[in-house]
């Protein structure tokens, strides 16, 4: 696999328990590279996302995400793939009795940070990233829906993962707040990672052309941005 693969899937089926929700599956994704996902709910969105995350088995086909397998990955190796990867929730997921600074000391300690001053420069480093210094001692309610989904992601960049995954990351945000969320999952694109993002936002689908991936009838195709401007009226 070439270096600047970062996610490689060939002839790949993708399944919820015994049922199949993608097939024929071929799809490579190259570090730095932002792309969306788009289709009706249920059409294997999050599925596929979750496959790619070690959360839903691969069972037909080949995978390798971030150097591993995706092919029968022992269970104890999969804290070692999720490092590679940062996922970013719709509904934030946040510790709601603990402060911003506790919320992501509690991800730190469970991926195995130890040292204090280190795991406080990693936390003041993601905040200064998604420009959340000043509320490092707030509590989730204190905070806006921008301002928690931005540390939902400073909380995704912890262990400078390879690839983010974004489940509808501005879904319960309004407009002007989603184009901010979207500068910022660009500029961590620009930093080199591979960004993959599950939307149903028509507006941010224009303004921000990227790559794009549909999801129908239990397959993948790409889509030009035309046709995905087309295609997007009966997805919404």
């Amino acid at each position: 696999m070439p270096l600047d693969i970062i996610i490689e899937l060939k002839d790949a089926s993708v399944h919820q328990q015994d049922n199949r929700i993608l097939s024929g599956i071929n799809l490579e994704i190259c570090k730095g590279e932002f792309i969306y996902l788009i289709g009706r709910v249920g059409s294997g969105k999050t599925s596929l996302i979750k496959t790619v995350y070690g959360e839903l088995p691969l069972r037909e086909g080949t995978g390798t995400v971030a150097g591993f397998s995706l092919n029968n990955i022992k269970r104890n190796h999969i804290p070692y793939l999720r490092r590679k990867i940062g996922v970013v929730f719709q509904d934030f997921q946040l510790l709601t009795d603990r402060t911003v600074y506790e919320n992501l000391h509690f991800v730190l300690r469970a991926t195995g940070w130890r040292n204090k001053d280190e795991n406080n420069n990693r936390i003041n480093d993601v905040l200064e990233r998604v420009e959340l210094s000043d509320k490092i001692y707030k509590m989730p309610h204190q905070l806006s829906g921008g301002e928690q989904q931005r540390v939902v992601i400073a909380r995704a960049l912890l262990n400078d993962p390879e690839i983010i995954l974004a489940d509808e990351p501005t879904g319960n945000l309004d407009p002007e707040t989603s184009e901010g969320i979207m500068k910022l999952l660009l500029r961590i694109k620009d930093a080199g990672r591979a960004v993959i993002m599950a939307t149903h936002n028509y507006n941010l689908l224009k303004k921000f052309e990227s790559r794009t991936l549909k999801l129908e009838n239990g397959k993948i195709s790409e889509k030009s941005d035309n046709e995905a401007y087309i295609d997007f009226g009966s997805l919404v």
